[in-house]
């Protein structure tokens, strides 16, 4: 017998808008023409291609000559990978707590990688020198896991974005104890649009050791990269990452992506888009009496606090997320695809489910 024939169909109405996630939207059109140009013949597998070579030298034109790129599948396993090879096995990571390290990778740090996470609670979700202190002891205590990593989030958890000189201080802070430094920059494109600055400038240039490279949140279809910046803070990257199941066979569908975002402007465009978009969205949201915004708006993210009632009859119309549901915090996200229509729409919506 015969199986049934199928074809391809569209299981989704494109016309549905929403602020839950950066994740939410589609593949950028440049890059999903990257990947079929990387398509068709034969190319070696694991990462011996000629798209994972090319992106060696694209890396190092952001961060400098010593980086180095190993492409995954997605940013938990970047995050883990990096950990890991920061770390013995002792070792223990210094988080802010609301990490996505620590808040939403499902304990794969811990479970994976076989990590201590020692958390310090923020009021804007940045680390500084004095927090890190919180943690930082006990190096010569074994009934005490041992503080060998300081990892941020650029730009943070709850939007907010570190200066590079904050970031100078963390590092110099950390490296004075003898402690490495990772930067987890799952959005670090909307971080530098935010900044106005390179890369480069708060990340090499002031003394991270590892990063965790985002693609998908700025216009991917998947895959991440952990980038080393500091030869000498990591060990046997290729077996972390083949042993963490973050080893692409056809890497060259990842790091073509990657290329396509970093070899000219896309990654740029991108992200001043979500974030021009996300200011718009605060802008309209502040002329709602009754809302408030938590927290700065300084990359592609909005916090607000609302009637809870409010909040669950305009989920119904746009989808997002409760960030702290007790409190009647939520969380709204703009992408490189959000359009002006998008947000003014959402606000009306606002407005009118404020007014009921």
């Amino acid at each position: 017998m015969n199986p049934p024939k199928t074809d391809a169909r569209r299981h989704h109405d494109p016309e549905v808008r929403g602020f839950a996630s950066d994740n939410y939207a589609g593949v950028h059109p440049e890059v999903l023409a990257a990947l079929a140009l990387a398509n068709g013949g034969h190319q070696v597998s694991y990462g011996e291609d000629a798209y994972t070579d090319h992106l060696q030298q694209v890396m190092r034109s952001h961060f400098g000559a010593t980086a180095e790129a190993f492409p995954v599948f997605n940013g938990t396993g970047a995050n883990v990978v990096a950990l890991q090879a920061l770390t013995d096995r002792w070792g223990a990571v210094i988080c802010a707590e609301s990490a996505h390290i620590n808040v939403d990778e499902g304990g794969a740090p811990e479970r994976m990688g076989g990590l201590k996470l020692l958390t310090v609670p923020t009021p804007d979700g940045k680390l500084t020198p004095e927090l890190i202190d919180r943690q930082a002891y006990g190096w010569e205590d074994e009934h005490r896991a041992m503080p060998q990593v300081v990892s941020i989030t650029q730009n943070t958890e709850l939007g907010t974005v570190y200066t590079p000189e904050e970031i100078s201080a963390i590092c110099e802070h950390a490296h004075a104890r003898g402690m490495k430094v990772h930067l987890d920059g799952a959005r670090i494109a909307n971080a530098a649009v935010s900044l106005n600055i390179p890369m480069r400038t708060f990340t090499n240039a002031v003394g991270v050791d590892v990063l965790s490279f985002g693609g998908t949140k700025n216009g991917a279809l998947f895959g991440e990269a952990v980038v080393v910046l500091n030869q000498d803070a990591v060990s046997h990257m290729k077996h972390l990452r083949k042993m963490s199941m973050q080893l692409a066979s056809k890497m060259r569908f990842v790091s073509v992506q990657l290329e396509a975002l970093l070899a000219k402007d896309l990654w740029l465009r991108n992200a001043r888009h979500s974030n021009e978009m996300a200011q718009r969205l605060a802008e309209g949201v502040r002329a709602v009496h009754g809302v408030e915004i938590l927290h700065p708006v300084q990359a592609n993210a909005v916090f607000a606090r609302l009637p809870h009632d409010v909040s669950e009859r305009l989920q119904k119309r746009y989808r997002f997320y409760f960030w702290d549901e007790a409190a009647g915090d939520v969380r709204w996200m703009c992408s490189f695809d959000t359009t002006e229509d998008d947000v003014d729409g959402f606000v009306a919506a606002l407005k009118e489910e404020m007014a009921r």
